[in-house]
């Protein structure tokens, strides 16, 4: 069925303290949303980040920000009081997240919190514990010892907690155990608030598209419990890692330097791993998103210490024997692929046969820096089983992207729109609705598109560091006019999320 949805972080979001959280605003978005029609909310990854401040660089695989805990809500509990909220800063722009402010000032409340909730007391927390056991174990054990060793990258700890000898292990669990409690806490918190939310937004027919990296960042809990799963020489370091070559927009690539996967040994063990992070993802959303899907056929293998991706190439994948493994396991599940970047006939062909839906993203239909087949892009070329995009979190914004590309390039658009007279401070309107009329069943449009945003509230440049993740929406920018400026392209082009009180709704207008 035709559906659209809206592509706004977590952290995009309005509010108190300094970034978007589980609170108010982010109810208030889902009615946004279901007033405006839409059937997906997609967000970035929501699991803790590390350096960089970037989502697709997180301390677990599994674990939940706690930047995204709603303080109201620990309020509210009686855990914290307003005034001790008050007390802390959290920067003085609501349009940007200040990240060192946030790290300073939120763990502090949260630790106040923690020591108020007499956690261990509690039978919801022990039950939450038995049940993610698998991995809270050893995520809770890292980033306590990681407190302890003032925040550093685990390579560079004590060899012999490094290496998780077993008597090291049992000294730092009995050493740590009240921080150790802290952040099974935390997560406790964030999986509570995080189940409360997603209830609200499908009770009120709207379905979460959550994103997952393909790789796990290098200082992480997954790296440091299971260097098995991973390129790795005895000593903990990484032998190759991840990127992407050469293209029209970077002459060096993308150096990511993520660990890369033992393919073979995950083959071995019937892709158990894997298996078990879809298995969780699939609870958290209703969708799934795989970052860099092409690294599934193919993946860039650049040597460890190498300063750009230069001298990196390309090694094989799983391809189709994971996902098989997968299904036979878990069934049908609803995945979008992130087919982008360099796409070869066999990324095409794994793709096809994974029968997920490609993305289409706008933008690269006529802009010449993309390496890729621009005719691929362009909107009356999109298959049905597609998602289309106008550009994502890693991609200029609509009003940016138009303002850099070429004369050449601009006329072009305007000619494929058939369209010399909009301002262009109004092409993202023409723009939006040329992929909300193709084929593709889904199309999800960033907010800042909506908004007509520049650059200025871009939300990635690739292989940048220190000015990316910080944009958010204003409480005043979600205006009932632009909630009915979106209804009626979605009803325009039929992709109206026909809910029952939908329906009524339109029934009384007659």
């Amino acid at each position: 069925m035709r559906a659209s949805g809206i592509l706004l972080p977590i952290s995009s979001l309005p509010g108190k303290y300094g970034i978007g959280s589980f609170s108010k605003e982010a109810y208030k978005f889902v009615d946004f949303l279901k007033n405006s029609n839409q059937k997906y909310w997609q967000i970035l990854p929501i699991g803790p980040t590390s350096y960089g401040d970037s989502p697709y660089q997180s301390f677990s695989t599994y674990a939940g920000n706690p930047y995204f805990i709603s303080l109201e809500d620990l309020i509210d509990q009686g855990l914290l009081t307003e005034e001790e909220c008050k007390k802390v800063k959290f920067g003085n722009r609501a349009d940007t997240v200040d990240y060192e402010k946030l790290y300073n000032g939120r763990f502090k409340l949260l630790k106040k919190a923690y020591k108020k909730s007499n956690i261990g007391e509690k039978e919801e927390f022990k039950k939450f514990k038995d049940e993610n056991c698998y991995w809270l174990n050893d995520y809770a054990m890292f980033m306590a010892i990681k407190e302890r060793f003032e925040g550093r990258s685990f390579d560079n700890w004590a060899e012999d907690i490094k290496l998780r000898w077993e008597y090291s292990m049992e000294y730092y669990k009995k050493e740590l155990s009240e921080e150790i409690e802290f952040y099974e806490f935390v997560q406790y918190e964030f999986y509570r608030q995080w189940y409360k939310l997603k209830k609200y937004a499908n009770d009120n027919g709207i379905k979460i598209i959550g994103d997952i990296p393909i790789y796990v960042a290098y200082d992480s809990a997954d790296v440091w419990a299971h260097p098995e799963l991973f390129q790795m020489d005895e000593n903990g370091k990484p032998v190759a890692v991840a990127g992407c070559p050469p293209d029209g927009f970077s002459a060096t690539g993308q150096l990511w330097g993520n660990p890369l996967y033992r393919w073979g040994y995950h083959k071995e063990t019937g892709y158990q791993w894997w298996i078990s992070r879809l298995a969780y993802v699939f609870r958290l959303y209703d969708v799934v998103r795989i970052d860099h899907f092409r690294g599934f056929d193919e993946y860039f293998s650049i040597p460890y210490g190498a300063e750009t991706a230069v001298d990196g190439h390309w090694e094989k994948g799983p391809g189709m024997d994971l996902f098989w493994k997968v299904r036979e396991a878990l069934g049908e599940k609803p995945v979008i692929a992130e087919d982008l970047g360099y796409v070869t006939d066999s990324v095409r062909d794994l793709v096809r046969d994974s029968g997920f839906p490609g993305m289409k993203v706008l933008e690269f239909a006529f802009d010449s820096r993309d390496s890729g087949s621009a005719n691929d892009y362009l909107p009356h070329n999109y298959p049905v089983n597609s998602v289309a995009y106008t550009g994502t979190h890693d991609n200029e914004t609509l009003a940016g992207w138009w303002g850099s590309i070429s004369k050449d390039e601009q006329k072009l658009t305007r000619e494929y729109l058939c369209d010399t007279y909009t301002p262009e401070a109004e092409l993202n309107k023409p723009l939006i609705s040329l992929i909300m009329r193709s084929a593709a069943k889904w199309c999800v449009i960033p907010m800042q598109d909506y908004l007509g945003l520049d650059n200025k509230c871009r939300m990635n440049t690739p292989s940048t560091v220190g000015t990316n993740w910080k944009w958010r929406i204003r409480k005043n920018q979600l205006s009932v006019k632009l909630q009915k400026e979106i209804h009626a392209v979605t009803l325009r082009y039929g992709r109206m999320n026909w809910t029952e009180d939908v329906e009524e709704a339109a029934e009384a207008e007659k």
